[in-house]
């Protein structure tokens, strides 16, 4: 039993967002949910216990990475942790309790100080990577080390450990910096035991150590960005075959202990994952049952979306809430967006309802008024930009044009993902919205695989190609208001590439709010400030907020232990999935 006060906030936090764990779905026992609609949201559909079969999963596009220290996508964290442990992760479960924090590498969750300023994990006794060699905490120091202080080759991910680790911000990384100890606010005592010395509270870590930035990693097989083409695994899988930007094979790995690892029942013999797919035939082939599920875990495309509700598929469906939320992002960098008047002008012309029917209507979320979706901790309802039926207020917005010195409009350009259809169907919404006020958004499109990396974002090119308005859609890293709203508000989540603070927000006012908030170790008040946040961040106008996301997932006859997890965007968890065939 946890005594300390942090460690006991934490537990309140787990216990206010998520109910009681123990109260969460349970499982059917054989085939019977397999033909009911949304039969996966509180239950495992057609749960097995049998070994074997080959899993296979289709994408759009291409990963940001699959190396789990560059990497950003909800998607790829499910998925890496068949092939990465990290030190804590999401239990593997139906309903609520796929919400709970459960030790993986660790054999316990964090033992944090009194402060919550240091925290220490213990490893289990007996764990290996896939070439029989031990896995010691110095390895998942260096992990860390690597994926959080060395941009220059991982750009991906987000930046937590970095921001909170005592002398985080002057480490240069262990590509550049070769000193033996290596960044010493991270300490490795023994090959059990990593200590975490933070510079502030931080009551939800957790949570972060669910992160496959945690996943440990050999510091001699390491060679920066090309570590992806030989990944050494820690968990049940490894791979067998990588062809970046087409597809990938993991294998089971022979030197995995199902003794060190309570959760991960590892029941498929082989899992196959292929790229570049067209998102209809993606769905085609769900329907066609020749796939196990669509690794986006995003759902149908507007497309097939009238086919599957009329039809017999209806029941084969689950609409999950994501705890996501889609918006466009106003970089105050690219004029006239650094006037708050123009962005507000955005708000105010806006026809949210308009952009909700171009992403499929009602199966696929609701229109929104906040940044924090509904189902994250610390939400509040407000709409700071309210109109009759969410249809926008042109003379409101005129009104704001003029005041930013703009009163017939102005040029600029939106961008969207090009291989995610309702994404640009949502774009050109906003494109027609927009032009009853006089505003032309010239929408560009860019792959999604490096959507992050080479266009939205870096500041660079969003500067010199002029791009004012981004589409962005944004779920929990973990499911509390920090864990939502802190890399892509807080100024020091803006990167050179990789970022996911598309508005460039720096507001001193909002940083202090988001490290004052994490600190605070009375869980009523941390809860509190997520939803003041949010109010600070829609007066600041840099983000406009338009759908609370759901998934209209389809769910093939083939696929075995079937359940939705919110803990990873309302997609399906990868670590129980298998298959029949």
């Amino acid at each position: 039993m946890k005594t300390s006060r942090t460690t006991a906030a934490v537990a309140s936090v787990l216990a206010l967002s998520l109910g009681a764990a123990a109260c969460g779905g349970g499982s059917d026992s054989g085939n019977g949910g397999s033909g009911k609609k949304d039969a996966a949201l509180n239950s495992i559909v057609n749960a097995s216990s049998k070994k074997g079969g080959t899993v296979v999963y289709e994408h759009s596009d291409v990963p940001d990475s699959l190396d789990g220290g560059n990497t950003y996508y909800g998607w790829v964290q499910n998925f890496s942790r068949l092939y990465g442990r990290t030190l804590t992760t999401f239990q593997p479960a139906a309903g609520k309790a796929g919400l709970k924090v459960v030790p993986d590498l660790a054999d316990s969750l964090g033992k944090a100080s009194p402060d919550a300023k240091t925290w220490t994990y213990h490893l289990r006794a007996g764990l290996k990577y896939q070439d029989g060699t031990p896995i010691t905490s110095k390895d998942v120091k260096y992990a860390i080390e690597r994926s959080n202080f060395a941009p220059e080759a991982l750009s991906n991910g987000p930046t937590y450990f970095k921001t909170y680790l005592v002398g985080g911000p002057d480490y240069k990384g262990p590509y550049k910096d070769k000193s033996p100890d290596g960044l010493k606010s991270i300490e490795t005592p023994d090959a059990q035991t990593i200590v975490f010395k933070l510079s502030q509270p931080f009551a939800d870590f957790d949570y972060l150590a669910t992160f496959s930035q945690t996943a440990p990693v050999p510091a001699a097989k390491d060679d920066g960005a090309k570590y992806v083409q030989h990944i050494v695994s820690s968990g049940p899988y490894q791979f067998s075959s990588y062809e970046e930007g087409r597809s990938a094979t993991l294998v089971r790995n022979k030197n995995w202990d199902p003794k060190t690892d309570p959760i991960r029942k590892a029941l498929p013999d082989k899992i196959m994952i292929r790229f570049k797919v067209n998102p209809t035939t993606v769905d085609n082939d769900l329907l066609a049952d020749k796939i196990t599920a669509d690794a986006a875990g995003t759902g149908v495309q507007p497309q097939t979306q009238p086919k599957v509700l009329a039809g017999k598929d209806v029941k084969m469906t689950d609409g999950s809430y994501a705890g996501a939320t889609s918006y466009i992002a106003l970089d105050q960098h690219v004029k006239p967006f650094d006037n708050a008047h123009c962005r507000k002008a955005v708000q105010w012309a806006l026809d949210k309802q308009s952009v909700l029917d171009a992403m499929g209507g009602s199966p696929k979320g609701d229109v929104a008024s906040t940044l924090l979706p509904p189902s994250v901790n610390g939400y509040t309802k407000f709409d700071t930009y309210a109109t009759p039926n969410h249809k926008g207020d042109q003379a409101k917005a005129k009104a704001e044009l003029k005041a930013c010195g703009q009163p017939n409009g102005f040029s600029t350009t939106l961008t969207a993902r090009a291989d995610r259809p309702s994404e640009v169907a949502a774009a050109t919404a906003i494109q027609n919205s927009l032009k009853g006020v006089g505003i032309a958004a010239d929408i560009k499109q860019f792959p999604s695989g490096k959507y992050f990396s080479n266009f939205a974002g870096v500041p660079s090119y969003v500067h010199d190609h002029k791009l004012g308005m981004m589409m962005m859609a944004w779920g929990a890293d973990w499911p509390t208001g920090y864990g939502f709203l802190d890399q892509i508000i807080a100024g020091t989540a803006i990167k050179p590439s990789g970022g996911n603070n598309l508005s460039e927000l720096d507001d001193p006012k909002i940083n202090k709010a988001l490290s004052d908030a994490i600190a605070n170790t009375d869980t009523a008040a941390r809860t509190k400030a997520w939803g003041d946040i949010d109010k600070m961040v829609l007066d600041n106008a840099s983000i406009v907020p338009l759908v609370y996301r759901k998934n209209l997932l389809l769910r093939p006859t083939s696929a075995t232990n079937v359940t939705v997890t919110q803990a990873y965007l309302g997609m399906y968890d990868y670590l129980l999935m298998s298959s029949s065939k």
